[in-house]
């Protein structure tokens, strides 16, 4: 095997989180505290604004959240991922469990949690993932911090 440790991000990479969650969930929040913005947000240009300028400057710039509001939010989010379950993409749990059959290690650095991240491997029947830094990690360690990488090249 050419590569012994396979990393994989999570959200939108193994299941489809953000047509399942995170838009949804953006969505019913402004239809009760926005209602004026729904109609300027389609499920692209939610993704594009995620990636830039990121869903902190989305909410806090364009949708105009203070920081008690950003605090609301994040609850209503966690009150949304809590009651549903992403669908892992086809194909990712043979591509997961051919190279963990092979020896391989399989790592998850993602902004979501860890529990979500167990909680959606287990309810779509993907091998356990061997290490996972998730959101719980020190914020200086999460992704795209380096950190994740040296630290599964010690181990």
């Amino acid at each position: 095997m050419k590569y012994k440790c396979l990393v994989l991000d999570h959200d939108d990479t193994v299941v489809a989180s953000s047509e399942a969650i995170h838009y949804p969930s953006f969505i019913e929040y402004l239809k009760d505290y926005r209602p004026h913005l729904v109609d300027n947000y389609t499920f692209e240009s939610f993704i594009i604004k995620n990636f830039d300028p990121g869903i902190v400057a989305l909410l806090c710039e364009e949708v105009g959240l203070n920081d008690e509001e950003m605090k609301h939010e994040e609850k209503y989010w966690l009150d949304f991922v809590e009651t549903r379950y992403p669908t892992a993409y086809e194909g990712i749990g043979e591509i997961i469990s051919d190279f963990k059959s092979r020896g391989g290690i399989v790592a998850i650095a993602s902004h979501s949690m860890t529990k979500y991240i167990e909680r959606d491997y287990a309810h779509n029947s993907l091998p356990t993932a061997d290490v996972i830094y998730g959101w719980d990690i020190p914020k200086d360690k999460r992704k795209p911090s380096p950190w994740c990488i040296s630290d599964l090249c010690e181990r």
